[in-house]
Formats: structure tokens, sequence, C-alpha cells
């Protein structure tokens, strides 16, 4: 058994793709019309194109919006992201204009950062040692 698809709730899933791709440098893998303004919408690494699909679900659910809320107020990331430089990719990502909720933290065994994916959610990034 694999992990093939794991979510994150946005906000605006055009917006989402935009900042998913553009900004993160994921590329867009599925995107099929559920009717209405919903989409099955989906992003990859372009370094794993077969990997982990990224599903970017809207937040229509009564639950989502909050269960957001309470993870963004607390600090909780959604989820999180390997990277091969946690410091370099602060700086791009931030030279970019991302904002962060914490800078690069070295806790030993791992390096995180975590920033606002502009769509209701914090997510980290990592890198383990």
């Amino acid at each position: 058994m694999k992990i093939y698809i794991t979510s994150v709730f946005v906000d605006d899933q055009e917006k989402a793709l935009r900042f998913y791709t553009e900004t993160l440098g994921f590329v867009k893998k599925h995107d099929i019309p559920l009717g209405g303004e919903a989409r099955w919408l989906t992003v990859v690494s372009p370094e794993d194109p077969e990997g982990t699909e990224l599903l970017l679900e809207p937040s229509g659910h009564p639950a989502v919006p909050p269960y957001k809320t309470a993870l963004v107020k607390d600090g909780i990331p959604a989820t999180s992201f390997a990277v091969d430089d946690v410091q370099a990719e602060f700086d791009r990502l931030r030279g970019l204009g991302v904002r962060f909720t914490q800078e690069p933290l070295d806790m030993g065994e791992v390096t995180t950062a975590v920033l606002d994916d502009t769509c209701g959610n914090l997510i980290q990034i990592v890198r383990t040692k």
C-alpha cells in the first residue's frame, strides 16, 4: 500500500493552482470539472510526476472553514513538503513575496519553515538530515 493522493482544502482553486504551480513549482496533473465551479484539480512534483498527487480541494463543506481557521490560529501546517535546502527555498519564496509564519528553524534532525499558501493554509517545508 502507498499514498496515492493527499489533499489540502483551498478557498479558491484557481488561485491555489497559480500559487502551487507558479510559486511553489508543482505541475498540474489533473483538472476535471465536477459540475458547478468545483474541479478535481491535482498537482505533482516535477521531480516525481507519477508520485503522490496533491488535491487542491474546495473548502465548500461546512466543517472545513472552522477546521482551517483553528489550524492557522494554532500555527499548525495543513501538510509538509520536503525540500533539499530549507534556507535556499525560504530565500527563493520570500523573494517571490511569500509570507512565512516561521523562518527556517534547525531542530537537530530536521530543519523547517512554515509559509502561508494564500488559500487559507499553513504549509511546512522540511529537510531531514
